[in-house]
Order: structure tokens, then sequence, then C-alpha cells
């Protein structure tokens, strides 16, 4: 991710910042069946923190639960709004966890920020579905946000130049009261209106 926001910088101008959410000391004990014990453990992708530290040249390492680091990142002073997150968490609680990301004020995040989900597709033996691992952290935040909604890009890989099975991971948070959701964002260029009959 950081070798994008570089090159996103240099082809736009646009500076992204980058931050990582992690224990540092692999994965948590599980809650219960939601968290896909069958296939994830506590103790799996311990990282070794100094070596990932020492590679990092711009991107925030937070360690740490992130149910407790992530309401912490949303108080930070002049926070870049959000506008992508990966979430690869691998458990239902954890995911449901970092999904306050998107309960920040509104300048805390785009109207629509993209969001990619590593957790639902794979492995095959996990079996996912609505009411296990991530998927049901989603359906559940959807549940409980009247006008936050986190949806499937609909027909995203069949629209895709060169599609790919990661497109079906890509999802979008809908803020419908973000005071930016209505603006049209269509380029005003001539292919965009109608054509004259």
């Amino acid at each position: 991710m950081e070798s994008i926001a570089t090159e996103v910088r240099r082809a736009l101008g646009v500076k992204i910042a980058v931050y990582g959410f992690d224990t540092g000391e692999g994965m948590p004990a599980s809650v219960d069946y939601r968290d896909l014990p069958y296939v994830w453990e506590q103790g799996f992708y311990k990282m070794d923190q100094a070596a990932l530290k020492s590679s990092l040249k711009q991107a925030t390492l937070i360690l740490g639960d992130v149910a407790s680091t992530v309401p912490a990142f949303l108080k930070t002073r002049d926070l870049e709004p959000i506008g992508f997150v990966a979430f690869d968490l691998d458990y239902y609680s954890s995911t449901k966890m970092a999904l306050q990301l998107f309960e920040g004020g509104f300048e805390s995040r785009l109207p629509r920020a993209y969001c990619y989900f590593d957790d639902i597709m794979s492995p095959e033996t996990a079996c996912h579905n609505e009411y296990i691992g991530q998927l049901c952290a989603i359906r559940e935040f959807n549940a409980e946000h009247t006008n936050l909604k986190v949806c499937p890009i609909h027909m995203f890989f069949h629209t895709r130049p060169h599609p790919s099975p990661w497109n079906e991971q890509m999802y979008v948070l809908h803020d419908f009261q973000h005071p930016l959701y209505c603006v049209n964002i269509t380029p005003k260029a001539a292919q965009h209106t109608q054509l004259p009959l």
C-alpha cells in the first residue's frame, strides 16, 4: 500500500496516508463459532514487529486490539478522511470491531469509502456465509446503521477490463447523510450529456 500511495501521489498529486492495524502478537483467541475457529486459531500470523517497522517508509503501524485502537484512532486530530480500507482480520469479531472506523464524524471519511474484504472467499473449507466470518460482521453492521451501509459493488467483476476474483471482494461504505454524498461527481465532458436528436 505504501508503494501504491507513492505512485498515486506521483501521478495525481494526491497525498495518501497509510495506516496499518495489528495486534502485533498474531490472532487473538476466537470469541465463538462466528470467528471460524475451525479455520483460524490464536497465534496465527504472528509478525516480526522489528522487521516490519524497519521496512516502513511512510506508513504508520498501530499495534493493539482493534476494539481499543480504532476508537482511539478516530480521535486523532487532523485525521485524513478515510477513502479505502483493506479488512484482512480473518475473524468475525475483529472485523466487527474494525468496522468502527466508519462511526466517526463526517469529516473522518469520504461519502463513499472503498473496502476490500480479504476473508469472504477462501479458503474453501471456511464455507463463508452471512452468519459467520466477515460476511456476518458486514450484515450486522448494516442492520445496526440506518444511514451507513457496506455493500458490494454490483457487477464490478463484469465491468473490469481485466476481471479478477478479487473484484468480488470489493465493497463500498455508503454514508447517505454525508454532506458530500449527493454532490455530483460525473465529469462535465460531452460524453456524459444527452446526445442531440
